[in-house]
């Protein structure tokens, strides 16, 4: 009786006083997820194990802080007391310890669950119990709830998803709260008052070659996400986005089989130009030297985490390319051209024809880390098929 008041307390005071914790992804959240790659095959070995790897490679001090544990963590029933609980045989020591573990090494933890009654694996979702899953995510010490949205019956999203913001509230730990919606009620138009990120898509396909992960995986959700809204340019969706509020086209591919290298660089320099979350989803643990450059690349982690916040957006798209731009702060610009034909081609920038640009700028390409000049002159790059080119624009003074 006691903890039915307790709870019944803080779902009022919740009511009184909603509101999301502010302050928090100022900028893209960075970090590292099971499912892409793992899906139901976790363990707390495997993600002590990926955390100990990510400080030795860069990952950890290149900004990559949030390790969130996806779907399929949790045992098959809640408790005698309706408490949700770890698997024991994935997690013997318990969701606290691993929380523990993380944030001894320097990262943030972050965990799954649904608004439905189950997550989409099966496992109980949070549907009913949001105060008191939000209380036991505090005592664990979660940093970061991805929230799905199997199982979810005739619910209505927006009351839904604010009732999981309350709670967290309540429970009185700050914590980046991603609303896995899927974009099927338009939660640009009403989530950011409710988390700090919204899917705008379905997820990412995960097929298993070149061809497939091209036209039904990243490309796909890059080009639906510009369309939900009528609007083009700074006016389209990106205009719902900005610090501690962010569109999420869903974790990177990047590194994972099916991509080749150039369609893992143009994947990841093209959510950064739409300042992206940049949740990894790769076997960190085996992954090449080249996927890890893509990665780690600070110079194009830079423009994702850019501190003005202002989303990209598709400038031009002609036959065999598109050019992709972003403001950044200071007056730079980040432009990214983009081969989507299916050979290598010679593509020409003609920095005169781009009407958002005002005076010079110096150009430098990002990837190849090399400084080109000005934009007085036009030029003309060799990119090979499904890869880009970007550069930074920066005002000449």
């Amino acid at each position: 009786m006691r903890k039915i008041l307790l709870l019944a307390t803080l779902g009022l005071t919740a009511t009184a006083f909603a509101q999301k914790f502010e302050g928090l992804a100022l900028t893209p959240p960075m970090g590292w997820n099971s499912w892409n790659t793992f899906a139901a095959n976790i363990d707390e070995q495997l993600i002590k194990g990926t955390a100990d790897t990510m400080i030795a490679n860069g990952m950890r001090d290149a900004g990559y802080v949030y390790i969130v544990v996806d779907d399929c963590w949790e045992a098959m029933e809640r408790d005698a007391n309706g408490n949700i609980v770890a698997d024991p045989k994935k997690f013997p020591s318990g969701m606290k310890a691993l929380g523990d573990y993380l944030h001894s090494k320097g990262f943030k933890f972050g965990i799954h669950n649904c608004a439905g009654t189950l997550t989409c694996g099966g496992y109980p979702g949070g549907r009913g119990h949001e105060f008191q899953d939000a209380l036991k995510y505090a005592v664990w010490g979660v940093d970061f709830l991805k929230y799905d949205w199997c199982s979810h019956g005739t619910a209505d999203a927006r009351e839904t998803y604010k009732t999981m913001r309350d709670a967290i509230h309540a429970a009185g730990r700050p914590m980046v709260f991603s609303l896995c919606e899927w974009g099927q009620n338009k939660p640009w138009e009403w989530a950011q008052d409710v988390g700090h990120l919204w899917r705008t898509t379905g997820d990412i396909m995960a097929g298993y070659d070149s061809r497939q992960r091209w036209e039904s995986g990243w490309k796909l959700i890059l080009d639906l996400q510009y369309s939900l809204v009528t609007n083009e340019g700074p006016n389209g969706i990106g205009q719902y986005a900005g610090p501690g509020h962010w569109n999420d086209p869903d974790m990177l591919e990047v590194g994972n089989k099916g991509l080749t290298l150039p369609e893992s660089r143009a994947h990841f320099s093209l959510w950064c130009i739409i300042a992206a979350p940049l949740i990894a989803g790769n076997d960190v643990r085996s992954m090449s030297q080249e996927v890890h450059d893509i990665l780690t690349n600070k110079d194009v982690i830079a423009i994702d985490q850019d501190s003005l916040g202002k989303q990209g957006w598709r400038f031009r798209a002609e036959t065999g390319r598109e050019i992709w731009v972003r403001e950044l702060s200071g007056g730079a610009w980040a432009v990214c051209v983009l081969n989507t034909g299916a050979t290598a081609a010679d593509l020409t920038t003609d920095w005169s024809a781009m009407s958002i640009l005002k005076g010079e700028y110096t150009v430098r390409d990002v990837w190849a880390k090399k400084d080109l000049g000005t934009t007085r002159t036009a030029r003309t790059d060799h990119v090979e098929s499904h890869d880009v080119v970007l550069f930074r624009l920066t005002p000449v003074k």
